[in-house]
């Protein structure tokens, strides 16, 4: 059947297309500007992997606490929209501005500001998808949006690639070809939100009692006892702790890895637009499955993929391997995080979206910071050491990625348990 889209649930997807031109920006061109600034301040390389790493687990431990108070007060009347706006500023100013830093710490801090302001919009980004789409629609609209978003932000990624690669030809240095890359995302990062701050109107919310804050950290407190009642939600919550761990770490850590191989940049670019290309058709083909199959089953075959991807990274050394790991990913990870946020979606009440999504925050962000730490921490570690399995010379870098695998088997059991309890419950509900 055709998904016909409302005006808003457009105006929602289209908010994918601005944010995953961040996120593309983060994977692909941040690391490389942060390389010369690293070579520029003296680090070695596998300092400079483990300071990058630490970066993105500070940044994300900040919005794991932030997170489930912004989406409990965004769930009073007349709070989520307002949030929303505030935080995504925060974030479009944050990329605007990285090209100011001045050394690689400067550089980190004004990251890590731009990456809590666009965290914490997920958070209430994710909380509006049961107020603008039907219980039917769900997985449909939330796949969707990941599939456009990975597609749309091809668009202003190509440009900031010409401009970074043909340099010469606009009478600029790489250096500031990269300055010039980040302002552009930032501007579309801005536009493409304008529609979504224009048609969201809360429609789903409690009322407030008393001063918002403090009745923020009383119902706050309240969702947490009854989460942990929900066995099933809570183990869901559990499992995607583990699981999600390893899509955001690798998400986070793929160009900085690549380089710190030593393999060519341009390669690295283009490789990595190649995961956004094969990621927009694979993360429609899984909403059109949703429709078709379970959705438990579809984030079990994704988790196992995973787990194969985290094992095939260690033996990463050459950049044809590189390509390969990058349609591996592409492959699955519009479908893992789409059928996460509506398989969640659907297992609560819309007047609550925000604080539980502000919860499933703290479990992603949670395990992102355990995968970008645990990573860091090894490299460094493992530093000078020589490993090698059946005969074939495996990185130290590639032993700290591959460590993720260990959480997605842990998320996988996990998650068979939870979708049990899952299934169980809706058919006494039925």
């Amino acid at each position: 059947m055709r998904l016909q889209l409302t005006k808003l649930e457009k105006s929602w997807i289209l908010y994918d297309i601005a944010n995953s031109a961040f996120i593309l920006l983060v994977s692909t061109l941040l690391p490389i500007y942060f390389d010369y600034l690293a070579e520029k301040g003296g680090l070695s390389q596998s300092d400079y992997l483990a300071y990058w790493g630490y970066a993105g687990s500070v940044a994300t431990i900040l919005v794991a606490v932030l997170g489930p108070i912004c989406g409990t007060l965004a769930d009073q009347r007349g709070f989520k929209k307002p949030m929303f706006v505030l935080s995504m500023l925060l974030g479009v100013a944050g990329c605007a501005m990285l090209g100011v830093a001045w050394n690689w710490l400067s550089f980190l801090v004004i990251f890590v500001i731009a990456r809590v302001g666009y965290n914490a919009s997920i958070v209430f980004y994710d909380a509006m998808l049961p107020e603008i789409t039907t219980y039917d629609k769900m997985d449909r609209v939330s796949t969707l949006g990941y599939a456009l978003g990975y597609i749309g932000s091809v668009i202003p990624f190509v440009v900031c690639l010409v401009v970074v690669l043909g340099h010469t030809i606009f009478g600029i240095d790489q250096i500031t070809a990269l300055i010039v890359s980040f302002i552009i995302t930032a501007l579309w990062w801005l536009v493409c939100s304008l529609p979504l701050t224009k048609r969201y109107r809360q429609s789903a919310y409690q009322e407030g009692v008393g001063n918002p804050v403090s009745a923020t950290f009383r119902r706050l407190g309240k969702t947490f006892r009854e989460a942990r009642k929900q066995k099933h939600i809570f183990m869901y919550l559990l499992a995607f702790f583990f699981f999600i761990d390893g899509v955001y770490t690798i998400i986070d850590m793929a160009t900085a890895y690549g380089k710190s191989l030593g393999l060519d940049t341009t390669g690295l670019l283009i490789a990595l637009l190649v995961t956004q290309i094969v990621a927009f058709p694979c993360s429609i083909i899984f909403g059109r499955f949703s429709a078709k199959f379970d959705t438990g089953l579809l984030i079990k075959i994704c988790i196992l993929c995973y787990t194969g991807i985290a094992l095939f990274a260690v033996f990463l050394a050459q950049q044809w391997q590189f390509w390969v790991l990058a349609v591996l990913v592409g492959m699955f990870q519009g479908g893992i995080q789409a059928l996460s946020r509506s398989y969640l979606g659907k297992m609560i009440p819309a007047e609550q979206s925000g604080e539980y999504f502000g919860l499933m925050d703290i479990c992603g962000k949670g395990a992102s910071f355990v995968g970008t730490t645990l990573v860091a921490v090894v490299s460094q570690l493992t530093e000078g050491m020589e490993f090698a399995i059946m005969g074939l010379p495996i990185a130290n870098t590639g032993v700290a990625v591959g460590s993720i695998a260990v959480m997605f088997v842990i998320g996988f059991v996990l998650f068979c348990y939870a979708d049990k309890l899952n299934k169980a419950k809706t058919k006494i509900a039925v």
